[in-house]
């Protein structure tokens, strides 16, 4: 199960930062994040 969990959390990571990603910088900047940010806030994600 632990792998199972780990997979998942995994996937939701990069899901999450391929989606902030592809945003423009303004649309990152009316988040209130930049890009050096998106790794940050993927792990919050998870």
């Amino acid at each position: 199960m632990n792998i199972i969990r780990n997979y998942r959390n995994w996937r939701r990571y990069r899901d999450t930062v391929n989606e902030l990603s592809r945003l423009s910088n303004r649309e990152l900047n009316d988040l209130g994040i930049t890009r050096g940010d998106i790794p940050f806030v993927a792990r919050k994600s998870v």
